[in-house]
């Protein structure tokens, strides 16, 4: 019987993940414009009506609304929340002017844009950090331990003792980056480096793709070799070691968010594979059942997403507008505004869709459309 948490949980859960990371988010874009000098109008954790709220001594209006599912700080001079300039900002008082988003110059308003995803992965970065120089990371040798028999692995004879150098390239520091760098491989050969009593050699596999279901009963798809580690070893990082391995991890993640991302567009992953914000809360609670620390590092792997994601080259994205600020900075003048509007009504198309596509695939995994199947068969 798979263990699910309760409703509350999740719910709890997903908040106490989702709410901060958006506070990180918004507060990046929001310091950075303190700093440049742009006024900021409005600081809203979430969407629609407004639940409660606050106006602070420089004129912002603090608010949280009552759709927890994002936030957004509006400027001087913004149209609307996504930071489209408003018609009519050149009518304002040239101190105005100065303290408007569109009154600053691109490198300013880029600063502005970029701070909020940086914001998230230096957020998971310091959690990270945080778990390195207190719990402790695993740092098992990327050494064979042992090889599961009728495996890739053993097909290939790789024994125990062997040393995995690199994969297809990319070099395994500890034994922990051997599975996380096979999982993406959609069961496409790959080629190892490997070091046996002293010896350098290449070795070519192909993974072979298993179905596993974790305690929770949430089934998935992962490439294997078949070997497993040695005897582990944890070592706990000091200050500048622990923040190096915070980054790194980060950037590993970075990276495999990437590869998944060509794996989607080149059609070698099913969109069936994409989850939303129903995933999110769902996984929030089951990690929140297993206790503190699997919420944090949770926590700490959706903030490096929620900045991947929102650096994507899409309008209505962070990513979207620096798209159009490196256009500007290239010819030294600003997309048209029909060009920018027409650009902003296919970001809104394409995030909506993306959205009906996850939040279908969400439904289907909570049994959904399979009892409406049942139903009317």
């Amino acid at each position: 019987m798979f263990e699910q948490p309760g409703v509350l949980l999740t719910l709890l859960a997903f908040l106490a993940v989702i709410g901060p990371l958006v506070t990180v988010h918004e507060l990046g874009h929001y310091w950075v414009a303190r700093w440049c000098g742009v006024h900021s109008e409005t600081f809203s954790i979430g969407f629609g009506r407004k639940i409660f709220g606050w106006r602070d001594r420089h004129g912002t209006e603090w608010k949280v609304g009552w759709l927890p599912l994002g936030g957004y700080v509006q400027f001087l001079g913004d149209r609307d929340a996504v930071s489209q300039p408003s018609s009519d900002w050149q009518a304002l008082s040239a101190p105005q002017r100065d303290r408007s988003f569109p009154g600053q110059p691109v490198w300013k308003r880029s600063l502005i844009v970029a701070a909020g995803p940086i914001t998230n992965f230096l957020f998971a970065i310091l959690i990270f950090a945080g778990f390195a120089m207190t719990v402790g990371v695993s740092s098992t040798p990327a050494t064979v331990g042992t090889v599961v028999a009728n495996s890739a692995a053993a097909a290939a004879d790789l024994r125990a003792g062997d040393r995995i150098v690199s994969i297809d390239g990319r070099t395994m520091a500890t034994f922990q980056d051997i599975p996380m760098t096979i999982a993406h491989t959609l069961g496409e050969p790959v080629v190892l480096k490997v070091e046996r009593g002293g010896e350098m050699f290449d070795v070519t596999l192909r993974p072979r793709m298993i179905s596993e279901k974790d305690r929770f009963g949430n089934e998935f798809r992962r490439a294997v070799i078949g070997i497993q580690a040695g005897e582990p070893v944890y070592e706990t990082k000091g200050l500048f070691t622990g923040l190096r391995y915070a980054a790194d991890e980060t950037w590993g993640i970075v990276r495999q968010t990437g590869e998944v991302l060509a794996q989607l567009v080149a059609g070698d992953r099913s969109v069936r594979d994409m989850g939303g914000p129903l995933q999110i809360a769902q996984h929030s609670g089951q990690m929140a059942s297993l206790g503190p620390e699997a919420l944090i590092a949770f926590t700490a792997l959706i903030s490096i997403n929620l900045g991947f994601i929102n650096l994507l080259p899409l309008p209505m994205l962070d990513g979207g507008h620096l798209l159009f600020y490196a256009y500007e900075a290239i010819r030294r003048k600003p997309a048209s505004p029909q060009v920018q509007e027409w650009a902003f009504r296919f970001g809104f198309v394409a995030i909506v869709t993306l959205m009906v596509v996850v939040t279908f695939n969400d439904l289907g995994r909570f049994g959904l459309w399979d009892g409406i199947a049942r139903l009317i068969g």
